[in-house]
């Protein structure tokens, strides 16, 4: 990985180590034990260099094209990857959003895996951004949830940034989320964030709720973020009212882009959309090699 490519990374927020660990997981999927592209081995001269295009095939938001050129230069560190788009950035079908120039074998064993990470990344920052945009002016912010793919959840959680969301929290290990199981399982929504307070003083504490006697009960022991759970535009009106103010309010279950401002404008702070990352498609990019003179 270049110091520009580790430099870009740092900048976007993304631990280096990490990306590159999960790039080196992904190559491993692709070239097996003995690290080999048989068909771009057997059909390329080792000393053919060559020049090509990522380019949008569909409009969009891209994100990942850092990660991308990382999977480039691991590939071969005579590889030379140009961004000529930035994260976050709205894309037309047709644009170019990076060079890559270095070894023809490598740049053909790598395009898979670049393309997989920026195609995935840049379809959680394209359907992220659609949600942002409807929500533009309500006062609610859309938010991410942990149903992100394996092993990607710190470049989903990214992508989710390239696009105009929030991240919530990464695990569970940096919030306390007392759900419906916990409370069952601890006797009372009051009795499970004590037990919370007293284990994790330190720790943000969020707890989850479906109806307004239930949001008034954890507000009342202390809570100051509730996720209201599957409830109508209505019944989160009420919570609004009963709670007045000493929560922050986030309306999570089943939402949908068409209810979505319906949603934000009944005063919550949040809406979490675990689609982002579980049910996001591909933007669709490709790598062109240029034609050869």
């Amino acid at each position: 990985m270049t110091p520009s490519t580790v430099d870009t990374l740092r900048a976007e927020g993304l631990d280096p180590a990490t990306v590159a660990e999960i790039v080196e997981r992904a190559l491993a999927e692709d070239l097996g034990p003995d690290r080999l592209d048989v068909t771009s081995v057997a059909t390329i001269p080792a000393e053919q260099t060559d020049v090509g295009d990522l380019v949008a095939r569909a409009d969009g938001v891209v994100a990942g094209l850092p990660v991308a050129a990382a999977v480039f230069e691991a590939v071969s560190p005579d590889t030379t990857v140009v961004l000529t788009a930035v994260d976050g950035q709205r894309v037309a079908r047709g644009d170019l959003l990076a060079t890559v120039a270095g070894p023809t074998r490598a740049l053909l064993t790598a395009e898979r895996t670049a393309l997989n990470l920026v195609c995935r990344m840049s379809g959680v920052a394209t359907h992220t951004r659609a949600w942002a945009d409807l929500l533009d002016g309500t006062g609610a912010t859309v938010l991410d949830t942990r149903k992100t793919t394996p092993g990607l959840r710190i470049l989903e959680k990214y992508a989710v940034r390239a696009g105009g969301g929030t991240n919530k929290r990464m695990g569970l290990y940096d919030v306390a989320m007392i759900k419906d199981n916990h409370r069952l399982a601890a006797g009372s929504i009051t009795a499970a964030y004590r037990r919370v307070r007293a284990a994790f003083p330190d720790i943000p504490v969020q707890v989850e709720v479906a109806t307004v006697a239930e949001a008034v009960e954890a507000v009342e022991a202390g809570a100051t973020f509730l996720l209201c759970d599957n409830m109508t535009p209505a019944g989160l009106r009420e919570v609004v009212r009963a709670v007045g103010g000493r929560a922050e309010l986030e309306a999570t279950g089943n939402l949908t882009l068409p209810a979505a401002q319906e949603y934000a404008l009944t005063g919550v702070d949040y809406l979490s959309v675990g689609g982002l990352t579980h049910s996001s498609p591909i933007l669709d990019i490709a790598l062109d090699l240029r034609e050869r003179k």
